[in-house]
């Protein structure tokens, strides 16, 4: 007997393997890579402004992105239809911005727009009682004047024929001026929930200007008709670029803004921008080009339990550099003039020859088009209101400096970054990011195998409500060599439900821990 047979007869007595024997597994292939976003260039924004979207940033844990971005939203709000930068030419952009920042559930939100919009609410508020006067002896003059025409209307009625004629005329006379006469409405600078109807009235109410700031993305579904039907995104359109509005109401004549400025500054959920890629009109029309979009990483599961709470006197800077700024300029019927320096102008101008150079068929931007087209009008708004940040007292009668406007561009790239990638995800397979979620929570929980029921049950039913809502992503992760399926153990034949299918994870999802 030779060696080989002493071996196989050594071995008989082993029990077969209770599973066969599984091939190796091959390098996976790595799914649409994403981005390396950058985070929101804080250090760009004037000290005042800055330290308050750090500091809001350390105590609420959250992004800078999202204070960053509101903080640009409030000094729109605030300066919105009352400043214009002029670039050279007759080229002048309105400093009112829409921005959108994309954050997922449990990211504190409603806490961080409190602390950014609250010093608005207070100039509103201030606005309210400074115009009470005012208000008061408009409405009273008003309603004197209507009842003066009303008696001479009375009085004409039941005149002789010889005075009736002049005793109408007189009459018509009274009731032009009445009709003439306007009672200011009460001061408002944002809005939350607001039909497209009733946005259009509050602009024309408040002389053009209005701001619309929310941490929901409900205005998105307002959009897209959830009151009418049908998608109604023209005052939106209207109120970026300043174009003319005429506003109808009942009972009233039709009044015409010559140059509204709406802005918007939102908080919404990722899936929300999705929903807004897929509104009749919006891409065609431009809507979603006029948005600047941030889509930061969330810090649920890493964030700090004891932050550096928010310095008062940092908070108290910030309420009297924005308030003072919103009442400076609240009465400001004629927009102010903001000019750039000729250092400024070569900055700005270097920047459209950038995006110029960008947006051909084949370059970088020219996925992006209708956004990148608009991206030097916004840096310029940016730079006005960095301007404007900077100096608050007299901004408008200084020039905007080259500085100003360089930082102005870091942060337009900033939003350039963000933009490819929004835009990138509103046209991706939705099977892409859901893979994306299962590897990270494979690799979270370092998951060597796992069965869909087990799976499902450790994931978030907000993102996959149902278990078959993990179909199309776990198809996608085994085509790419991430996941593979067990076969099927036999069946017993007793019956009842079949076992969850099984799978494995490839070993880089759980690759050994090292210690430092």
């Amino acid at each position: 007997m030779d060696d080989t047979t002493d071996l196989w007869a050594g071995l008989a007595h082993l029990e077969p393997p209770n599973e066969p024997l599984r091939p190796m597994w091959d390098e996976p292939v790595p799914l649409n890579p994403r981005r390396e976003l950058p985070t929101f260039p804080v250090h760009a924004l004037p000290d005042w402004l800055g330290g308050m979207v750090a500091g809001v940033a350390e105590e609420t844990q959250t992004p800078v992105d999202l204070a960053g971005c509101l903080a640009l939203a409030v000094l729109a709000t605030a300066a919105g239809g009352r400043a214009a930068v002029h670039v050279r030419g007759h080229w002048r952009e309105p400093v009112n911005l829409y921005t959108a920042v994309a954050l997922p559930p449990g990211n504190r939100k409603s806490a961080v727009f409190a602390l950014m919009t609250g010093p608005l609410l207070a100039a509103e508020k201030a606005l309210v009682e400074l115009s009470g006067p005012r208000r008061a002896e408009a409405e009273t003059t008003a309603r004197l004047a209507r009842s003066a025409a009303d008696k001479a209307a009375q009085k004409a009625a039941a005149a002789e024929p010889g005075l009736r004629d002049q005793l109408t005329a007189e009459a018509v006379h009274l009731a032009q001026q009445a009709d003439e006469m306007t009672v200011p409405a009460k001061p408002q600078l944002v809005a939350d929930d607001v039909t497209p109807e009733s946005l259009a009235t509050l602009v024309a109410d408040q002389d053009g200007r209005m701001s619309v700031m929310s941490a929901e993305g409900e205005i998105f579904d307002i959009i897209a008709g959830r009151y009418s039907g049908t998608p109604n995104m023209g005052i939106f359109l209207k109120g970026h670029a300043g174009d003319m509005v005429r506003v109808n109401r009942q009972g009233r004549d039709a009044q015409h803004v010559e140059a509204p400025a709406i802005t918007m500054g939102l908080a919404i959920q990722p899936e929300v921008l999705d929903a807004l890629g897929r509104v009749k009109g919006a891409d065609g029309r431009g809507l979603l080009a006029r948005f600047l979009y941030a889509k930061p990483l969330s810090l649920v599961g890493s964030r700090n339990l004891t932050p550096d709470l928010l310095p008062e006197e940092t908070a108290a800077t910030y309420a009297k550099q924005l308030g003072g700024l919103t009442l400076a300029l609240a009465d400001w019927t004629d927009p102010a003039v903001l000019n750039l320096t000729p250092d400024a102008d070569a900055v700005l101008l270097a920047y459209q020859k950038v995006t110029e150079s960008r947006i051909g068929k084949g370059r970088s931007l020219h996925p992006v088009i209708k956004w990148a087209s608009k991206r030097d009008g916004a840096v310029a708004r940016i730079a006005g209101l960095l301007h404007l940040a900077t100096h608050p007292d007299n901004g408008w009668m200084v020039p905007i400096e080259a500085a100003t406007v360089a930082n102005a561009v870091e942060i337009g790239d900033y939003f350039t970054a963000h933009a490819l990638e929004v835009f990138d995800a509103m046209g991706a397979d939705p099977a892409q990011e859901a893979a994306h979620q299962l590897l990270a929570h494979l690799k979270e929980q370092r998951l060597s195998g796992f069965t869909k029921r087990e799976l499902f049950r450790g994931l978030s039913r907000g993102d996959f409500p149902a278990m078959t809502d993990l179909d199309p992503a776990l198809t996608l992760l085994e085509e790419h060599g991430w996941v593979r399926q067990q076969p099927a153990p036999p069946r017993t034949g007793r019956g009842g439900r079949p076992p969850s299918p099984r799978f494995d994870t490839h070993p880089a999802v759980t690759p050994p821990l090292t210690t430092g």
